[in-house]
Protein backbone atom coordinates (compact mmCIF):
# COMPACT_ATOMS: atom_id res chain seq x y z
CA UNK A 1 0.00 0.00 0.00
CA UNK A 2 0.97 3.67 -0.57
CA UNK A 3 4.06 3.19 -3.67
CA UNK A 4 2.48 5.91 -5.32
CA UNK A 5 2.54 8.25 -2.08
CA UNK A 6 6.28 6.70 -0.81
CA UNK A 7 7.22 7.92 -4.32
CA UNK A 8 6.12 11.58 -4.42
CA UNK A 9 7.92 11.15 -0.39
CA UNK A 10 11.10 10.49 -2.35
CA UNK A 11 11.00 12.69 -4.83
CA UNK A 12 10.63 15.27 -2.23
CA UNK A 13 13.39 13.92 -0.49
CA UNK A 14 15.62 13.93 -3.83
CA UNK A 15 14.92 17.79 -4.31
CA UNK A 16 15.76 18.72 -0.75
CA UNK A 17 19.20 16.28 -1.32
CA UNK A 18 19.74 18.26 -4.22
CA UNK A 19 18.98 21.97 -3.18
CA UNK A 20 21.32 21.67 -0.19
CA UNK A 21 24.24 21.12 -2.65
CA UNK A 22 22.99 24.55 -4.83
CA UNK A 23 25.13 26.82 -3.68
CA UNK A 24 23.66 29.30 -6.34
CA UNK A 25 21.24 32.13 -4.94
CA UNK A 26 19.18 32.34 -3.86
CA UNK A 27 19.25 29.04 -2.12
CA UNK A 28 16.57 26.83 -0.86
CA UNK A 29 17.38 28.12 2.55
CA UNK A 30 17.14 32.08 1.52
CA UNK A 31 13.47 31.53 0.31
CA UNK A 32 12.20 29.32 3.65
CA UNK A 33 14.12 32.61 5.52
CA UNK A 34 12.17 34.88 3.39
CA UNK A 35 8.86 33.43 3.28
CA UNK A 36 8.69 33.41 6.88
CA UNK A 37 10.21 36.98 7.16
CA UNK A 38 6.86 38.91 6.60
CA UNK A 39 7.95 41.74 5.19
CA UNK A 40 9.96 39.99 2.71
CA UNK A 41 7.00 37.81 1.86
CA UNK A 42 4.83 40.82 1.16
CA UNK A 43 7.47 42.93 -0.41
CA UNK A 44 9.32 40.25 -2.10
CA UNK A 45 7.69 36.82 -2.50
CA UNK A 46 3.84 37.80 -2.12
CA UNK A 47 4.21 39.35 -5.45
CA UNK A 48 5.54 36.60 -7.13
CA UNK A 49 2.48 34.05 -6.28
CA UNK A 50 -0.55 34.33 -5.26
CA UNK A 51 -0.40 35.76 -1.04
CA UNK A 52 -2.77 32.91 -0.62
CA UNK A 53 -0.42 30.04 -1.18
CA UNK A 54 2.07 32.28 0.26
CA UNK A 55 -0.21 31.93 3.53
CA UNK A 56 -0.99 28.29 3.22
CA UNK A 57 3.28 27.82 2.93
CA UNK A 58 3.68 29.98 6.02
CA UNK A 59 1.17 28.32 8.22
CA UNK A 60 2.38 24.67 7.31
CA UNK A 61 5.92 26.47 8.17
CA UNK A 62 4.98 27.63 11.50
CA UNK A 63 2.80 24.48 12.50
CA UNK A 64 5.60 22.29 11.75
CA UNK A 65 7.86 24.90 13.74
CA UNK A 66 10.19 24.76 11.10
CA UNK A 67 12.32 27.30 10.81
CA UNK A 68 15.21 26.49 8.03
CA UNK A 69 16.05 23.68 5.81
CA UNK A 70 17.52 21.54 8.41
CA UNK A 71 13.77 21.51 9.59
CA UNK A 72 12.17 21.02 6.06
CA UNK A 73 14.66 17.92 5.84
CA UNK A 74 13.34 16.17 8.98
CA UNK A 75 9.85 16.78 8.26
CA UNK A 76 10.06 15.10 5.10
CA UNK A 77 12.15 12.07 6.60
CA UNK A 78 9.12 12.05 9.34
CA UNK A 79 6.56 11.59 6.47
CA UNK A 80 9.24 8.82 4.97
CA UNK A 81 9.33 7.07 7.88
CA UNK A 82 5.45 7.56 8.87
CA UNK A 83 4.54 6.15 5.42
CA UNK A 84 6.51 2.95 6.06
CA UNK A 85 4.81 2.80 9.48
CA UNK A 86 1.52 3.35 8.51
CA UNK A 87 1.37 1.25 4.95
CA UNK A 88 2.97 -1.95 6.77
CA UNK A 89 0.49 -1.96 9.53
CA UNK A 90 -2.47 -1.25 6.88
CA UNK A 91 -1.08 -4.22 5.19
CA UNK A 92 -1.03 -6.46 7.95
CA UNK A 93 -4.80 -5.06 8.73
CA UNK A 94 -5.65 -5.79 5.53
CA UNK A 95 -4.53 -9.28 5.53
CA UNK A 96 -6.03 -10.13 8.90
CA UNK A 97 -9.10 -9.24 7.45
CA UNK A 98 -9.29 -10.74 4.18
CA UNK A 99 -8.34 -14.20 6.24
CA UNK A 100 -10.96 -13.55 8.88
CA UNK A 101 -13.18 -12.41 5.90
CA UNK A 102 -12.93 -15.73 4.50
CA UNK A 103 -13.35 -18.30 7.84
CA UNK A 104 -16.49 -16.02 8.14
CA UNK A 105 -18.03 -16.87 5.11
CA UNK A 106 -16.94 -20.45 5.22
CA UNK A 107 -18.25 -20.37 8.70
CA UNK A 108 -21.35 -19.14 6.97
CA UNK A 109 -21.79 -21.95 4.89
CA UNK A 110 -20.73 -24.12 7.13
CA UNK A 111 -23.98 -23.56 9.46
CA UNK A 112 -26.54 -22.75 7.01
CA UNK A 113 -26.09 -26.50 5.18
CA UNK A 114 -25.35 -28.48 7.93
CA UNK A 115 -28.86 -29.59 8.74
CA UNK A 116 -29.19 -30.10 5.38
CA UNK A 117 -25.95 -32.58 4.95
CA UNK A 118 -27.16 -33.94 7.85
CA UNK A 119 -30.50 -35.32 6.03
CA UNK A 120 -28.73 -36.17 3.18
CA UNK A 121 -26.05 -38.76 5.50
CA UNK A 122 -28.96 -40.12 7.14
CA UNK A 123 -30.63 -41.82 3.61
CA UNK A 124 -29.20 -45.50 3.13
CA UNK A 125 -30.12 -46.23 -0.31
CA UNK A 126 -27.42 -44.88 -2.52
CA UNK A 127 -30.70 -44.17 -5.29
CA UNK A 128 -32.04 -41.88 -3.22
CA UNK A 129 -29.04 -40.56 -1.65
CA UNK A 130 -27.92 -39.51 -4.99
CA UNK A 131 -31.39 -38.20 -6.26
CA UNK A 132 -30.85 -35.81 -3.02
CA UNK A 133 -27.82 -35.18 -3.76
CA UNK A 134 -28.42 -33.59 -7.12
CA UNK A 135 -31.64 -31.86 -6.35
CA UNK A 136 -29.39 -30.29 -3.52
CA UNK A 137 -25.86 -30.14 -4.95
CA UNK A 138 -25.02 -26.69 -3.81
CA UNK A 139 -25.62 -26.72 -0.47
CA UNK A 140 -23.94 -30.08 -0.10
CA UNK A 141 -21.14 -29.05 -1.90
CA UNK A 142 -21.04 -25.66 -0.06
CA UNK A 143 -20.70 -27.36 3.05
CA UNK A 144 -18.70 -30.24 2.17
CA UNK A 145 -15.90 -27.33 1.56
CA UNK A 146 -16.59 -25.29 4.08
CA UNK A 147 -15.97 -27.99 6.54
CA UNK A 148 -12.82 -29.32 4.53
CA UNK A 149 -11.39 -25.17 4.98
CA UNK A 150 -12.04 -24.99 8.63
CA UNK A 151 -10.57 -28.59 9.22
CA UNK A 152 -7.81 -27.05 7.86
CA UNK A 153 -7.65 -23.87 9.52
CA UNK A 154 -9.28 -24.92 13.33
CA UNK A 155 -7.35 -28.08 14.24
CA UNK A 156 -9.81 -29.70 15.66
CA UNK A 157 -11.13 -26.72 17.72
CA UNK A 158 -14.20 -25.33 18.30
CA UNK A 159 -15.81 -23.13 15.93
CA UNK A 160 -14.83 -19.33 16.95
CA UNK A 161 -17.34 -17.40 14.92
CA UNK A 162 -18.20 -14.81 17.78
CA UNK A 163 -14.42 -14.25 18.60
CA UNK A 164 -13.81 -13.94 14.57
CA UNK A 165 -16.48 -11.67 14.20
CA UNK A 166 -15.28 -9.18 17.35
CA UNK A 167 -11.79 -9.71 16.04
CA UNK A 168 -12.63 -8.15 12.82
CA UNK A 169 -14.72 -5.23 14.10
CA UNK A 170 -11.90 -3.96 16.24
CA UNK A 171 -9.61 -4.49 13.14
CA UNK A 172 -11.72 -2.07 10.99
CA UNK A 173 -12.13 0.57 13.63
CA UNK A 174 -8.20 -0.04 13.93
CA UNK A 175 -7.57 0.40 10.23
CA UNK A 176 -10.43 3.64 9.73
CA UNK A 177 -8.11 5.42 12.24
CA UNK A 178 -5.00 4.59 10.46
CA UNK A 179 -6.64 5.40 7.09
CA UNK A 180 -7.16 8.82 8.53
CA UNK A 181 -3.43 9.23 9.93
CA UNK A 182 -2.73 8.38 6.72
CA UNK A 183 -4.91 10.82 4.79
CA UNK A 184 -3.30 13.60 7.04
CA UNK A 185 -0.29 12.53 5.86
CA UNK A 186 -0.97 12.75 2.01
CA UNK A 187 -2.45 15.93 2.69
CA UNK A 188 1.50 16.94 4.54
CA UNK A 189 2.88 15.56 1.66
CA UNK A 190 0.92 17.74 -0.85
CA UNK A 191 1.66 20.70 1.84
CA UNK A 192 4.97 20.36 0.91
CA UNK A 193 5.06 19.77 -2.58
CA UNK A 194 3.37 23.35 -2.74
CA UNK A 195 6.52 25.08 -0.60
CA UNK A 196 8.58 22.65 -3.41
CA UNK A 197 6.97 24.19 -6.11
CA UNK A 198 6.68 28.23 -4.61
CA UNK A 199 10.43 27.96 -3.74
CA UNK A 200 10.92 26.69 -7.32
CA UNK A 201 9.04 29.59 -8.99
CA UNK A 202 10.82 32.38 -6.50
CA UNK A 203 13.97 31.10 -7.39
CA UNK A 204 13.28 30.66 -11.44
CA UNK A 205 11.56 34.42 -11.39
CA UNK A 206 14.70 35.62 -9.08
CA UNK A 207 17.34 34.69 -11.10
CA UNK A 208 15.50 35.92 -14.28
CA UNK A 209 15.20 39.47 -12.33
CA UNK A 210 18.86 39.18 -11.46
CA UNK A 211 19.82 38.73 -15.02
CA UNK A 212 20.94 41.85 -17.20
CA UNK A 213 18.05 42.28 -20.16
CA UNK A 214 20.08 41.32 -22.96
CA UNK A 215 21.36 38.25 -21.37
CA UNK A 216 17.46 37.23 -21.17
CA UNK A 217 17.01 38.39 -24.82
CA UNK A 218 20.41 36.12 -26.18
CA UNK A 219 18.74 33.00 -24.27
CA UNK A 220 15.32 33.59 -26.17
CA UNK A 221 16.80 34.11 -29.99
CA UNK A 222 18.76 30.90 -28.63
Amino acid sequence: MGAQLRARINHLKGWLEKEAKNAASPTLADVIQGILEKGEQRNRYGQVRSLKTAAKVVSFLQENQITDMAGLKEKVSDMYYRQGDLGGVLNGIDRRLRTLDEHIRQAGYYQEHRELYAQYQQIKRPKKQAAFKEKNYTGIALYEAAKRYLDANLNGHVLPLKSWKEERDKLYVERNMLNREYVSLKQEVKEVETIRRTVENIIRDEKQRSTPKRDRDRGLER
